[in-house]
């Protein structure tokens, strides 16, 4: 009775972690191979910096430290090309 109670608790932790972790599996970004190269310009003035970068839904946000203020610089990852710019004034 023992060894079906044993077998019964090792298969149920062995049913869950499989369900917890068995989604789809992770999509896996380009090799060295396949990657192509990506060269950006912003075209920011003399003593600006980037503050960070984070992907922000099919964008990349770049954070642009100026010495007249900062922004963020929204780019399309797939052209290169400045698609938009949040600044806290004007």
């Amino acid at each position: 009775m023992g060894v079906l109670i044993v077998a019964g608790t090792v298969t149920l932790v062995v049913l869950l972690v499989q369900r917890s972790g068995g989604g789809a599996p992770a999509a896996r970004g380009p090799t060295a191979s396949e990657a192509r190269p990506f060269n950006l310009v912003l075209g920011e003035p003399a003593g600006s910096r980037i503050g960070a970068i984070a992907a922000a839904g099919g964008a990349l946000a770049i954070w642009v430290v100026r010495p007249d203020g900062e922004r963020v610089v929204l780019v399309d990852p797939a052209t290169g090309r400045a698609t938009g710019e949040v600044r806290l004034r004007d």
